[in-house]
């Protein structure tokens, strides 16, 4: 089975756990059977391998989620890079052509493609076989999940099959209407739709040679920021006369706000608080070493991050979205491949960051133009390459690095590091990277 996950947007709805970097899909939130944390990413790749251990799984994401995901998913993932973001239909043209030309996948495969982030049991992943087992048949150009819709929501499009079957022909689709019809739609028996549709792989590749110029996956790739913002729902489906929808009437949520990912949690708190006995629907999720203490609340969400506090009412916090768009700060926590990092204080001419980097990886060999470094090592071992020289360094090493010179650090075990960053022009831009010799 061929899956496609889209992996897109910042997720600013789940502010402050989210920002640019780190979307809501990597968000360590869900409890596993040993105890640890996974986040929507992890839990949606381990189902689906547990579905089908051969499934052939590529992520279709932007270049600032692709540290993330190696760090949550390993190196050996298959990872479509989107040089931009362009909206849904460049991004599956993309991902098509990439298992065409890059992984030889043939045109006559059948592609599942599915968001990255529902929240779902695992018979979902039994029907995603079932939907790629539709559209390897043939009988029509797209097959549709359709979700039995519990509301009339004005977040989703709505699917309108020609029947009641378990697999129909789609009569209608609309996108996302007002509650007065979207009650209208459901009495005619309408589905939700939840963005998970299989086709055979040359069916998309030649809607992408239609609209759009290209000979290959490097030539699109290379032209990708020139490309129209557009759906594939408007590009596509919309316009697609032969459709079929299958019915799925398990588990499945859009963890997209504070409020529906609280109703997820096993919990009330992730991270250190503490309730008095008149707290009612209180869910915290807490990443500062710091305690939380709630008194007397109820219906609330609480979250605090390096990026900042929220406190609210949880029906109000799906609107928070205009309020972060007006915040203009600094990423103070991110994943990258080798690790993660952590920024701890901001001054005027000075940043202190604590870094971690897993055993076995290492940081670019780079250089910056206008800042000092200074890192102490506080747990674990490793090796620092400096402007070629290398040297062991344990718990209590001070590294110092002039601006100019060169530098790495690798990590035998998981290895911690205190960095401070020292000038009158800290920037993310002042980096130069280096081929590191062997």
């Amino acid at each position: 089975m061929n899956i496609i996950l889209l992996s897109g947007g910042s997720g600013k709805r789940l502010w402050p756990l989210s920002n640019d970097i780190r979307s809501k899909q990597f968000i360590k939130i869900f409890k596993t059977a040993n105890g640890e944390y996974e986040s929507m990413v992890q839990r949606v790749y381990r189902q689906i391998k547990k579905a089908d251990a051969d499934a052939d799984v590529t992520i279709a994401t932007s270049k600032t989620q692709v540290s993330a995901i190696h760090n949550q998913l390993g190196e050996k993932v298959n990872v479509c890079v989107e040089p931009c973001r362009r909206d849904t239909f460049p991004a599956i043209a993309l991902a098509a052509s990439y298992l065409h030309d890059v992984k030889g996948v043939s045109k006559e495969e059948a592609v599942v493609v599915c968001p990255v982030d529902p929240y779902v049991e695992d018979g979902y992943f039994e029907a995603l076989k079932n939907l790629a087992d539709l559209a390897e048949k043939g009988e029509s150009n797209l097959v549709l999940m359709g979700m039995e819709p519990t509301y009339p929501s004005e977040k989703y499009g709505y699917i309108i099959p020609e029947g009641k079957e378990q697999v129909s022909k789609v009569k209608t689709f609309k996108e996302k209407p007002d509650v007065k019809t979207a009650e209208e739609y459901i009495r005619q028996g309408a589905l939700w739709n939840g963005g998970v549709f299989a086709y055979k792989l040359k069916y998309v590749l030649e809607k992408a040679h239609e609209l759009i110029e290209f000979s290959d996956y490097e030539d699109l790739f290379s032209k990708y920021d020139t490309l129209t913002k557009i759906s594939f729902d408007y590009a596509v489906v919309e316009k697609e006369d032969n459709i079929q929808v299958m019915r799925f009437s398990g588990e499945w949520k859009d963890l997209g706000t504070w409020n529906t990912l609280t109703e997820v949690m096993e919990e009330p708190n992730v991270g250190e608080a503490m309730f008095n006995e008149n707290c009612k629907n209180v869910h915290v999720v807490n990443e500062l070493d710091v305690p939380v203490l709630c008194m007397g609340l109820k219906d609330v969400v609480i979250s605090a991050s390096p990026e900042g506090i929220l406190v609210s009412d949880k029906e109000q916090s799906s609107y928070i979205k205009p309020f972060v768009d007006q915040l203009d700060q600094q990423v103070m926590f991110a994943e990258k491949s080798w690790g993660s990092f952590r920024v701890l204080d901001v001054e005027d001419e000075s940043m202190t960051i604590k870094v971690t980097l897993n055993p076995g990886h290492r940081m670019n060999y780079h250089s910056h133009d206008r800042r000092d470094e200074v890192w102490t090592i506080i747990s674990g071992s490793g090796r620092t390459i400096v402007d070629g020289m290398e040297q062991p360094v344990k718990v209590g090493d001070v590294v110092t690095m002039q601006a100019g010179c060169r530098h790495t650090i690798i990590a035998e075990t998981e290895l911690k590091v205190i960095e401070v960053q020292l000038g009158k022009e800290i920037s993310v831009h002042d980096k130069k990277k280096f081929e590191l010799e062997d």
